[in-house]
């Protein structure tokens, strides 16, 4: 860890009340970052602020839906003019859900969350950063991202989705000195299993062959790592990549 790799930058992360998105607040802020941190549960956020504030660094917590245009603007605004750096991190779960068996409720909601939460929220700080030179969006996308093996078709859809964004943003805005990059975690101990139950059991005797392979249960901060070595100076050459972080799942 680098206590000054961050200092004086301004980053926003989502899904900070919990799991990946927590520890990258927590990372962030000891690196030095000033962290508005946004998630929809009120008392995990109070959590992570803790966290942050007893090891003396700064954030602010942001009771916020990602869904919702009202609250990505509010994040916008308490960003008083200056994003330095944007992750991306909340995302849900949708059961294993196979193409037959799905219903709109859980389509609706995991792609809002997922893709169109992510959408919403890069798109309102790309004009900040423009305005100040560049910035770094480093996004969570999944080994799902990769595969249909992993999740049900509405996860599987939406971080294959969140590549193909990710990918957009690179190439349109790197011009801009913004850059752009996804995180793809295999197996990761977070909250996110509130949605990962399986309802399908034949579906999920078929991701068992998947599972099979997968690598050992990573750490959050394994993975806030990554993400804030891609938001940092070090990355300054790294601009549209797709790094995995599964201890080797993908490679199987």
């Amino acid at each position: 860890m680098d206590t000054s790799r961050h200092a004086g930058k301004t980053a926003i992360v989502t899904g900070a009340g919990s799991g990946i998105g927590r520890a990258t607040a927590i990372r962030l802020a000891a690196e030095g970052a000033n962290v508005i941190a946004c998630d929809v549960s009120a008392d995990g956020l109070a959590a992570t602020r803790d966290q942050v504030m007893t090891s003396g660094g700064a954030i602010e917590t942001i009771r916020a839906d990602v869904t919702s245009q009202a609250d990505v603007e509010r994040l916008i605004t308490a960003a008083n003019g200056s994003i330095d750096i944007l992750a991306n991190v909340a995302g849900i779960m949708d059961h294993f859900l196979p193409l037959g068996e799905v219903d709109d409720e859980t389509w609706d909601r995991v792609l809002a969350v997922n893709i169109t939460g992510v959408m919403r929220l890069t798109r309102a700080a790309l004009p900040v950063m423009q305005a100040a030179g560049g910035g770094s969006i480093v996004t969570v996308a999944s080994e799902a991202s990769l595969g249909a093996g992993a999740a049900g078709v509405a996860y599987t859809t939406s971080k294959h989705g969140v590549v193909g964004l990710v990918r957009h943003v690179a190439f349109f805005y790197g011009p801009s000195g913004i850059r752009s990059n996804a995180v793809l975690p295999g197996a990761v101990d977070t909250g996110i299993g509130a949605t990962a139950a399986p309802r399908t059991d034949w579906a999920m005797e078929l991701a068992q062959k998947k599972m099979a392979t997968m690598g050992p249960v990573a750490d959050p901060d394994q993975i806030a790592t990554v993400i804030s070595w891609l938001a940092s100076d070090e990355a300054s050459n790294v601009n549209g990549a797709v790094v995995t972080s599964d201890g080797g799942w993908s490679a199987a």
